[in-house]
């Protein structure tokens, strides 16, 4: 049975301009750069502009866009106002902005395609060895079993192979740049590294560890080695020092594509000054160009309206298309400014709440600060200061930090006072840089260390802090 009814409900919905406001916040400085020239791309009516008087009066937009009924007044210029001159107040006190040269280089695998064209091959091998490096992934690491490919490469490309050609052709791939590619074990790829060195007796005693006491040779169990080899402490070391400088994962370490790398380049979205204990902090933005509406758009208005009598429907499509185009321009230059002013108030705030450490740079110096706090001295959401702090870095006087950095827990020390765990965790990692590598510290006696200090903490509290440090544990920080 139908029936119909009235309903009252309370609905949040995001408007297209909050939701361009939120994408920007998250975004770092090199990616806004990024974004805003594919915006210029795909925008028509937006545009790079110089500074000049800014027109940021509100304006309202119907939500589908479809709607014929709208004010032309509003995208009509003022007589005394340049047009849509919708300036970002993003200027920094160094004006000079060049564009970034990217080179896409030559990637990991292409490099070793082009290695085929050094090797005796004939069309038939060289096909299968295409095969092979296609399997190989961005480690250098052939994952797959020969007669796996042997298989396969009759299905998906029609060649007939046996084991013994596949074999022979991945010998041919190891001896490719750079050394220990196709290898399908640590173990493997780092013989083949070893295999290139000059075989001095430390590299030869080095093959022999890797072979036979590679799981000792992993957990530090040194003395094992030096009894089983009938070596002595010092040659052992040398032997060690041989192997570390190997690179277990040669695709890592290939430096071709150079896009990849710019791409991974820290840029740092804020600068810091300090003016004799003079906090100040600006955005960098060197690169990020000012925008505006384009004046072009607005003859086609005055065009439109001049012509009321003559207009026909395809004009009004065009003027409709024009500002939809406008309007798009808008949000998005709103959206700039407000991720400009919404990061600037986060950092300043963040800056106040440890001045002490940005003057000081000692990390003992931190606060316990947790996004609430910020949250609260901004008057923004905690999940606005969450996207703030996310992929962001400032660059001070004392090197570049991720703003995530200066957020962390509190924790009461023996004199009742509550104290940062970053300042805990600099503790411990000078426990661990300091500590007899012969004998190093296990967690009771870090635990032990700290409570000598004044931090009453649990094994397992000290445990979680040592993994965030990135800190293995004691057996495998043995050095001889």
């Amino acid at each position: 049975m139908l029936k119909q009814q009235l309903q009252q409900k309370l609905q949040q919905k995001l408007s297209p301009a909050q939701i361009q406001v939120i994408k920007m916040l998250e975004v770092p400085t090199l990616e806004l750069e990024e974004r805003i020239r594919q915006e210029l791309e795909e925008n028509p009516a937006l545009e790079e502009g110089a500074d000049t008087e800014a027109n940021t009066d509100e304006y309202d937009n119907d939500e589908g866009g479809n709607n014929d009924d709208f004010d032309l007044d509003e995208y009509m210029p003022d007589d005394d106002i340049p047009d849509y001159k919708l300036k970002v107040n993003n200027a920094s006190k160094d004006d000079k902005r060049e564009d970034i040269p990217f080179s896409a280089g030559m990637t990991f695998h292409e490099f070793l395609i082009d290695q085929l064209g050094l090797a005796h091959l004939s069309e038939h091998e060289r096909m299968i060895a295409e095969y092979v490096i296609g399997n190989i992934d961005e480690e250098g690491y052939l994952r797959r079993s020969p007669e796996s490919m042997v298989d396969d490469i009759v299905f998906n490309a029609g060649i007939q192979t046996t084991d013994e050609e596949m074999n022979h052709i991945i010998d041919i791939v190891h001896q490719f740049d750079p050394a220990g590619v196709g290898a399908t074990t640590l173990q493997e790829c780092l013989t083949l590294q070893l295999e290139r060195k000059k075989q001095t007796e430390e590299v030869k005693t080095a093959k022999i560890i890797i072979k036979n006491y590679f799981e000792e040779f992993s957990k530090k169990h040194y003395d094992k080695i030096i009894k089983a080899l009938a070596i002595d402490d010092e040659f052992l070391k040398n032997v060690i020092a041989e192997i570390v400088r190997l690179n277990p994962k040669p695709g890592n370490g290939w430096g071709g594509n150079v896009l990849e790398k710019s791409m991974s380049t820290i840029v740092p979205d804020f600068i810091l000054e300090n003016d004799e204990g003079m906090l100040t902090v600006h955005l960098n933005n060197s690169n990020v160009p000012e925008l505006r509406v384009n004046n072009t758009y607005n003859e086609m208005f005055q065009d439109y309206a001049s012509n009321k009598k003559n207009q026909t429907k395809e004009m009004k499509d065009a003027v409709m298309f024009v500002k939809q185009k406008i309007d798009a321009a808008r949000w998005f230059i709103d959206a700039i400014k407000q991720r400009q002013q919404t990061l600037l108030t986060t950092m300043t705030a963040i800056v106040e709440f440890q001045k002490d450490f940005f003057i000081e740079g000692d990390d003992t110096y931190l606060k316990p600060m947790i996004l609430k706090d910020i949250a609260d001295k901004t008057g923004y959401d905690i999940s606005t200061i969450s996207r703030v702090s996310n992929s962001k870095y400032i660059q001070t006087e004392f090197g570049i930090y991720p703003v995530k950095y200066f957020f962390s827990e509190s924790m009461t020390n023996d004199s009742g006072e509550e104290v940062s765990t970053r300042e805990i965790k600099k503790i411990l990692q000078d426990c661990v840089d300091n500590e007899n590598k012969r004998k190093p510290l296990n967690d009771d006696a870090l635990a032990e260390v700290l409570k000598e200090k004044g931090y009453l903490i649990a094994r397992r509290t000290v445990a979680k802090y040592r993994e965030q440090l990135n800190i293995p544990v004691a057996r495998l920080r043995k050095e001889i």
